[in-house]
């Protein structure tokens, strides 16, 4: 499996990123860009109180990834590194 390097597509993510990260750093938190797969799998790692926050996952599927699909669209999913 291949990582994605195209510069306007990763910039696409980091700006989507920046819109939802207010909302996490509100609550203790934040998020970091890992990796785009070939597979158009976005992979990230929640940190602070978002790291073991036990709304995390609705918060990743139903925040992070609505924001990154909208903003690129050929995205399939959004998953969290927890062991990074």
């Amino acid at each position: 499996m291949g990582i994605i390097t195209n510069k306007k597509i990763l910039d696409k993510i980091e700006v989507a990123l920046k819109e939802i990260r207010p909302f996490l750093q509100d609550d203790g938190g934040d998020i970091i860009f890992i990796e785009l797969t070939d597979q158009w799998t976005v992979k990230v790692k929640l940190i602070g109180a978002c790291s073991d926050c036990n709304i995390s996952m609705m918060t990743l599927k139903n925040g992070v990834e609505v924001v990154i699909k909208h903003a690129v669209p050929q995205v399939k999913e959004v998953i969290e590194i927890s062991s990074l």
